[in-house]
């Protein structure tokens, strides 16, 4: 369920993409000082969303940083660092920990689960958020608990993702914390929904969980999972405009309502291309 919290490059301005870069680069030196280049490997895009939206909602202070690294070795590039840049990658290591162990309870991946243990024990020794990972671990044991028994309820089983995303957003309790909250619930479900579009095919071949397999033979499945998707990520858009919000905020918007949409059109491209191909074929 990663890689769905993206920009849409082409729709943003250069000094737009250079910031948001800078906050990715940020993310990946918080990733190492703390956690090595094992948690360095966890790098998500979609952490760098939470930390640019965090950052913009209090502030704080920042570090820059202009150096070469592994992945731009020939050339010097910007970094920002601050307080969110080291929660989301807390975050980040901490979700990808439990992507594994859900990669090898499902499909027995072997590299994944050794992956796994390395990044708990990172996750043992600098982890400052243990109440919430026991929240977050609860989460998603109850919800492969529910995929397991086969639930259909699509509201159910997506929101109970959304809870993992509430609790990953609600930084602290304060005046914000309600709607970060709602924010996160709303997008969580949107990622659920968008990754079970994404591999219902390959689960029905597999028979394997989807909340989806059953909606996907009828004629309006389209129809039915872009209204679905269109709900979720537009009740976490509203949550978003309720901030106040100021820096930044034309990469957050570009995220939010063009760039996490890149997936979900690139896969209906390909899944109707085929669909062309099959009938084209049959006849």
């Amino acid at each position: 369920m990663f890689g769905y919290i993206i920009v849409n490059k082409p729709e943003m301005k250069f000094k737009e993409y250079d910031i948001y870069h800078a906050y990715y680069c940020g993310l990946c030196r918080s990733l190492k000082k703390k956690y090595g280049m094992t948690g360095q490997m966890s790098l998500s895009y979609d952490m760098t969303f939470l930390a640019i939206l965090l950052t913009g909602l209090y502030e704080p202070k920042e570090t820059y940083h202009l150096g070469r690294c592994a992945a731009h070795p020939l050339s010097k590039h910007p970094a920002v660092e601050n307080i969110f840049t080291e929660y989301a990658a807390d975050m980040n290591v901490m979700l990808t920990y439990y992507k594994c162990e859900d990669d090898w309870k499902d499909e027995k991946k072997l590299i994944r689960h050794a992956y796994g243990i390395l990044l708990h024990s990172k996750c043992k020794k600098c982890s400052p958020y243990p109440e919430k990972a026991e929240k977050i671990a609860n989460l998603l044991d109850l919800l492969s608990q529910k995929e397991k028994a086969g639930v259909e309820d699509i509201d159910q089983i997506a929101g109970i993702f959304g809870k993992v995303m509430a609790e990953i957003f609600a930084y602290r309790e304060d005046e914000w914390e309600q709607t970060l909250r709602k924010m996160g619930f709303y997008l969580g479900k949107f990622i659920y929904l968008l990754d079970a579009y994404e591999d219902v095919e390959e689960d029905i071949k597999k028979d394997t969980y989807n909340p989806l397999k059953g909606m996907f033979d009828k004629e309006n499945f389209e129809s039915f999972a872009n209204h679905l998707l269109t709900m979720m990520i537009a009740e976490c858009s509203k949550c978003f405009e309720q901030l106040p919000i100021l820096k930044n905020v034309e990469i957050l918007r570009n995220i939010l309502y063009s760039g996490v949409w890149y997936r979900y059109e690139m896969v209906r491209e390909k899944r109707k291309q085929r669909q062309k191909q099959e009938i084209e074929i049959n006849e």
